[in-house]
């Protein structure tokens, strides 16, 4: 005799219809139920569904720390500090990667403290360095070069693998490139790229943590090839990411662009401040104060220091030759940031509780991109850059797609407006400006309200030539 399966009604509220479908992140987090009788209902009750998915996202984190913190003792080295949020180091770390003695190394290479005697004599200084055009184009190829290993970490990046692992991969491509990881025993720092997790800022030192679904992890990458330093980065979705933290993100982003749009000979570095911050408060955000801009060419960091906050005291007027970082870091909440230091530790994370988990508004990428058709469009990408002056589209669609029940077969995409990190601009007056784009994230939760707060940091490596 046939069995008969059990009669299912749609969820949706004032629908009693026989439903057939099920919700494909629901199977994903085991969530019991979630069906409907169409796709129509499905998306009608989207906006009060996803909160199951919410909290059994936040059920499933909450079991995560807190076997994260009955293993402190052999995973955590500092078990006793106070932490801002659920991400914990996990030690021990793999020992520090050699790099071959005919590979061009910094001075602060061999040295037993990590110190840059070059940067040391120079400390103090509001002397902007001129490069000339030789120079320049060598900091062109050092950054394609670093572009190049960045790109090799963005494939890498599921829930999963562990930043530990991305950071080996990062050693080997720089080695391939014939360069030297520029993180690598600067001031002792112990590994090749930086890797910062949710509510760390910037700094953090890859580990054995295992990504997690909803992480989101930024990757931090310079390399040193022929005398010169590449500094860009990006920050990446780990699986399904809230969305709650959208205006955020494009106010960052147009932090950073506004900011560009200033950028020519003439400008005070100090106006860059006044740019960021009111639009960062216009839009209800504030300025993280403790990080800046800064120069790059031959010295990983050197003059002139570009804040980010108005009303700073910030030294020098911008002219040809002169190559800098842009690097906005806005949040909800206070911006205190709190230092965990131990050792070669040297990872930053936001003292405000009032944090969590935002998205990226350098470039969006999905590590694993749906088929070209399920895309939204994106900015056009080529090996020079994108026209900053083209039409930006900020909307974030999410594709979302019923699976019938008892089927194995299911897909739930969320597809993101991406943008490549090079950029090229001429003014008026016949300046031409070359941008890399690149990002910090820092998070933490708000236990109390479960809202979404965060902080972000997209940045630019600007030349005038």
């Amino acid at each position: 005799m046939a069995s008969t399966e059990a009669r299912r009604e749609c969820e949706t509220d004032g629908c009693s219809k026989d439903a057939k479908l099920q919700c494909p992140t629901c199977i994903k987090l085991d969530i019991q139920g979630s069906y409907f009788c169409s796709q129509e209902c499905f998306k009608g009750s989207w906006a009060s569904h996803k909160l199951l998915h919410k909290k059994a996202k936040d059920d499933k984190n909450q079991n995560e720390t807190k076997n994260c913190v009955e293993n402190d003792i052999n995973t955590d080295p500092w078990p006793g500090y106070r932490y801002t949020g659920k991400l914990r180091p996990y030690y021990p770390l793999t020992p520090m990667r050699p790099v071959s003695g005919d590979i061009q190394r910094p001075d602060y290479a061999d040295h037993p403290r990590g110190m840059s005697e070059s940067e040391q004599f120079l400390k103090g200084t509001s002397q902007i360095k001129i490069l000339c055009p030789e120079d320049i184009e060598s900091m062109r190829v050092v950054s394609k070069l670093a572009r190049e290993v960045l790109d090799i970490a963005a494939e890498m990046v599921k829930t999963g693998i562990t930043t530990e692992e991305i950071d080996h991969a990062v050693h080997l491509a720089c080695i391939e490139r014939n360069c030297y990881p520029s993180p690598l025993n600067y001031y002792n720092f112990p590994k090749s790229c930086c890797t910062s997790v949710n509510e760390v800022i910037c700094h953090g030192i890859p580990d054995r943590r295992l990504l997690q679904d909803g992480d989101i992890l930024n990757v931090d990458i310079t390399v040193y090839h022929n005398g010169f330093h590449g500094d860009l980065n990006e920050t990446f979705y780990v699986g399904d990411v809230e969305e709650g933290a959208k205006k955020l993100v494009e106010t960052t982003y147009e932090c950073l662009m506004q900011a560009i749009d200033s950028v020519k000979p003439g400008v005070r570095y100090r106006e860059l401040g006044n740019i960021i911050q009111k639009h960062a408060q216009a839009n209800g955000f504030s300025v993280v104060r403790s990080y800046c801009g800064h120069g790059i060419h031959r010295l990983f960091h050197t003059a002139p220091n570009v804040p980010h906050y108005a009303k700073n005291k910030a030294v020098g007027v911008m002219k040809p030759g002169h190559v800098f970082t842009i690097e906005p870091m806005i949040c909800e909440g206070r911006d205190v940031a709190r230092r965990l230091d131990g050792g070669d530790q040297r990872r930053e994370t936001l003292g405000s509780v009032r944090t969590h988990p935002a998205g990226d508004g350098d470039r969006m990428r999905d590590p694993h991109p749906p088929p070209r058709g399920q895309r939204s469009r994106s900015f056009p990408e080529s090996s020079v850059g994108w026209n900053r002056n083209e039409p930006r589209d900020w909307t974030f669609p999410d594709t979302l797609t019923l699976s019938t029940a008892g089927s194995h077969t299911h897909t739930h995409t969320h597809t993101h407006t991406h943008t490549h990190t090079h950029t090229h601009t001429h003014t008026h007056t016949h300046t031409h400006t070359h941008t890399h784009t690149h990002t910090h994230i820092h998070t933490s939760q708000n236990k109390r309200h479960h809202s979404f707060r965060a902080q972000f940091n997209c940045g630019s490596h600007c030349s005038l030539n």
